[in-house]
């Protein structure tokens, strides 16, 4: 893996349009304004009922999840969905994860304040926001091109100044940022690659969904102790496949 190609970073600088504004929510009037009255209230009900009691405790990971807008990060036809109890499509075979199953990987990985968390699958870059609002940094790798693209413009459009978003195989982690307290991925492997156990500090945490494509998947949560390595299962899980270059 060494002598593979580093994936280039994402850096584009876009206008921001009235329009943009909009769509993200920095532009409001009276009827805005009731809308995102109306969505935040679906979204204490979520964490409410889906997250915590379900199981979830950790309060980070529940204000995390209390004050991410989960609908800025879906497609606009499907946004009346946003805080539903299921997984939702956001294009390029992608999707965004039930609420439940963000909550759950992101406790896991036991965040606080001072960690540096990389993230496989950008994706929409929910998940990436909602450790945004507990770590001091987060990187994330997506491998779709206008996915990285989008994320990263969302992202810096509700000011979430700690994240960088790469293109490229997160199959190869991030080198450059590394050692990582904590991992994150996204997308189903058939193997927890080596590449990302070299890349997780000592103590750390990694949380990833581990089977075949479309098939039988187990979420694992792998711990590094002593220069140790220890997989856990958590439960049954079904995760796109991660896709890899050529």
């Amino acid at each position: 893996m060494g002598d593979a190609m580093v994936p280039r970073m994402v850096v584009a600088i876009f206008p921001i349009s009235f329009l943009l504004l909009t769509r993200l929510g920095l532009c409001s009037g009276p009827e805005q304004q009731s809308r995102e009255a109306d969505l935040k209230d679906q979204r204490l009900e979520m964490v409410r009922t889906q997250i915590a009691d379900r199981g979830i405790t950790d309060s980070l990971v529940l204000r995390a999840m209390r004050t991410v807008p989960r609908h800025r990060f879906v497609p606009g036809d499907i946004m009346a969905a946003a805080y539903e109890d299921h997984p939702l499509p956001i294009g390029y075979s992608q999707t965004i994860s039930q609420p439940y199953i963000v909550a759950l990987m992101t406790e896991l990985l036991r965040p606080r304040k001072d960690m540096n968390v990389l993230e496989i699958g950008t994706g929409s870059g929910y998940q990436a926001a909602v450790l945004a609002e507990i770590v001091d940094s987060v990187f994330t790798i997506e491998i779709v091109q206008p996915l990285a693209v989008s994320a990263q413009e969302r992202l810096r459009g509700l000011r979430y100044t700690n994240v960088q978003v790469r293109t490229g195989d997160g199959y190869r982690g991030w080198p450059e940022h590394a050692p990582f307290d904590a991992i994150i991925v996204t997308a189903a492997v058939d193997h927890i690659p080596k590449s990302l156990i070299d890349q997780l500090a000592e103590g750390g945490r990694m949380v990833l969904p581990e089977g075949e494509p479309y098939g039988a998947q187990r979420l694992v949560l792998v711990a590094k102790h002593g220069g140790k390595v220890t997989v856990e299962e958590i439960l049954p899980v079904r995760f796109v496949p991660l896709t890899r270059e050529p």
